[in-house]
């Protein structure tokens, strides 16, 4: 089991719905990569996170890697790039009701 160190509690719903539900993203605490977990050269140090999606129904779990430790959670933490996959199906909010997105609509 993974030890979660970051969360994000956002709120989401289809274009062109005002229903919204939760989205938790959590980040898990950097791993040293294991060469057999991973179809790459891994080298000293090369490390992972794991970032969880409670709430999207198409992504459960992301892996990222990065050099070092620092690296791999940076990247873990640029949640942006990935919830903007799904921002053609999706408007995302923060909790007090404000866009995530700026070029989203509040309801």
């Amino acid at each position: 089991m993974s030890k979660w160190i970051a969360e994000r509690n956002l709120l989401l719903s289809q274009k062109g719905s005002s229903n919204r539900s939760e989205l938790i993203i959590r980040i898990s605490t950097p791993y040293v990569v294991d060469q057999n977990a991973v179809n790459f050269p891994v080298g000293d140090g090369v490390s992972g996170c794991t970032i969880q999606f409670d709430g999207l129904t198409e992504i459960s779990t992301e892996e990222v890697f990065g050099a070092d430790h620092i690296q791999a959670l940076q990247l873990a933490v640029n949640i942006d790039p990935i919830l903007k996959r799904f921002s053609s199906k999706y408007d995302f909010f923060f909790p007090t009701g404000e866009c995530y997105f700026e070029t989203e609509e509040p309801e």
